[in-house]
């Protein structure tokens, strides 16, 4: 496992290094953009597993709190703000493998994909 998914903080390099770690098998992990449907469309890092706005957090919260258990899950959003919000709470209720992108996407100089999100 990457000394990387150690940190409660990870910024936009060490990020583009994870999701290339992950193409590669070497570390499993999801990475949760927590920004609006329309911020999520006009771009988003490649590689996102999940879209969970904040705005509807008591509707996904409960499952993804389960899903961390399992498996390390990061947070990104614009800046930071709202992820590193929600690794607050997360962490508040006990679940200490998550963590936060510090920058956010207008940090991130990866591959920016755009488009809505298709999943659940």
């Amino acid at each position: 496992m990457s000394i990387l998914l150690e940190k409660s903080t990870v910024n936009s390099e060490d990020l583009a290094q994870l999701l290339k770690e992950r193409t590669e098998g070497k570390v499993d992990f999801l990475l949760v953009d927590v920004r609006e449907d329309m911020e999520y469309t006009m771009g988003h890092i490649k590689g996102v597993d999940l879209l969970r706005p904040t705005s509807s957090f008591g509707e996904w919260a409960q499952g993804l709190f389960e899903a961390s258990k399992e498996k390390i899950v990061i947070f990104t959003c614009r800046t930071d703000n709202r992820s590193g919000q929600v690794q607050m709470v997360f962490k508040r209720n006990g679940h200490d493998r998550v963590i936060n992108h510090a920058g956010g996407i207008v940090s991130y100089r990866g591959e920016i994909e755009k488009g809505r999100y298709e999943g659940q």
